[in-house]
């Protein structure tokens, strides 16, 4: 069963930002996945939504999720996307 990791994004530092998803582009390779989709909010049609921006990526299971997430190659740009912006990361079934 696919799963899916959604990004809900506030980017501060704009050039840091472009380290951490260069090198979160080049992580996904080995494990298979794809960017499904990455954008910026248009607009907030019902309730509150603080973040600006969103992200989309399909793994072919959650194990292979988890073991992206907690890859050396991901582990190491987390110090990155903590300064670079407010990110909350949620996995989904599908």
């Amino acid at each position: 069963m696919a799963a899916y990791l959604i990004g809900h994004i506030t980017i501060k530092d704009p050039a840091r930002w472009k380290i951490y998803t260069d090198g979160v582009r080049e992580s996904l390779i080995p494990y298979g996945a794809e960017i499904v989709f990455r954008g910026k909010c248009a607009a907030v049609l019902t309730g509150e939504h603080p973040y600006h921006h969103a992200v989309v990526i399909r793994f072919p299971d959650q194990p292979t999720l988890r073991r992206w997430y907690h890859s050396d190659s991901y582990q190491g740009l987390i110090a990155v996307r903590d300064t670079a912006a407010d990110v909350v990361i949620i996995s989904y079934d599908a």
